[in-house]
């Protein structure tokens, strides 16, 4: 059984989650950094912690900057089962962080290009698992809702994701890489066939791209861009969620991340339901 340590600290709590902000801040940059040489220069501050006690909390950092609707760094996937303490002071800080605020807003709104598909078969990914009941990572309204004293900033995961520009350059990409993929099966004539709906018939109809599989049989195609990692969470409308739910067979989501580095997908097929978790974000209301 592996050795717990005694409750983390204000002063380990501060130092790390100061360390990782180092670390994002370059990150989002552009520029170059050594996790074990940051992790190194931390251990002064803590008590006795072992390395992986060291990365758990950093994942533990990432899970509580998605609940604020912030980017991570991509190397530490979000691990649940937050401290109270550690949200405090990611809060705290993030509230004061005006630099990294401006780096991530320019990250989340400049614009984008569609990258080209010249190696189809670097661009596929292993998607995440989902495991059916396990505990999820705390969306930003929850959070809000459960304390009035606790006020996420900016959600700059929905701006990015409300981002028109970055939306449609990732269906191009897709389209391209499906027109690809079906050429390299020699199924040119469904190549030329894909669509992206999404511009011919509106938004209306709960996918983005119209492909095809080998045996002709339809592919119903959304996509879901960031310029983040793999593990970003997405948004989902109601009408997508019951496409998806009625098409289940030939429903597909493909996950664009990393958009503008080396842009990469994973897919998941299936109702949205089924593939991922889904939490309710927002209400309609009306008084007739």
């Amino acid at each position: 059984m592996a050795r717990r340590g005694p409750p983390w600290s204000t002063v380990e709590v501060e130092a790390t989650v100061a360390d990782y902000f180092a670390m994002l801040e370059k990150e989002l940059r552009g520029q170059r950094y050594n996790k074990s040489e940051h992790r190194r220069q931390l251990y002064p501050f803590l008590q006795d912690r072992t390395k992986t006690a060291v990365e758990q909390k950093h994942q533990n950092i990432s899970a509580v900057l998605i609940e604020l609707g912030f980017p991570w760094i991509q190397g530490y996937k979000p691990l649940g089962n937050v401290q109270d303490l550690l949200r405090d002071v990611v809060s705290d800080r993030l509230a004061n962080a005006d630099q990294l605020h401006a780096l991530v807003a320019r990250e989340v709104e400049r614009e984008v290009e569609v990258p080209s598909v010249e190696d189809l078969l670097r661009v596929w990914a292993d998607p995440p698992k989902f495991r059916p009941g396990a505990a999820g990572l705390v969306p930003p309204r929850a959070v809000r809702a459960a304390s009035a004293a606790y006020r996420p900033p900016v959600n700059y995961l929905e701006r990015e994701a409300r981002n028109q520009a970055l939306g449609v350059a990732g269906e191009r990409f897709v389209l391209n890489v499906e027109r690809a993929r079906l050429a390299a099966e020699g199924n040119e004539r469904l190549a030329a066939r894909v669509e992206q709906v999404s511009r011919t018939r509106g938004d209306g109809e709960g996918f983005d791209i119209l492909s095809f599989e080998s045996d002709t049989r339809e592919r119903l195609i959304e996509v879901k861009t960031t310029g983040f990692g793999r593990d970003t969470p997405f948004f989902v409308t109601e009408n997508e969620r019951q496409v998806s739910k009625r098409e289940r067979q030939q429903y597909h989501l493909y996950r664009v991340f990393d958009f503008r580095r080396d842009a990469r997908l994973f897919v998941k097929r299936g109702a949205f339901d089924e593939i991922c978790r889904l939490e309710p974000q927002s209400y309609w209301g009306s008084f007739g």
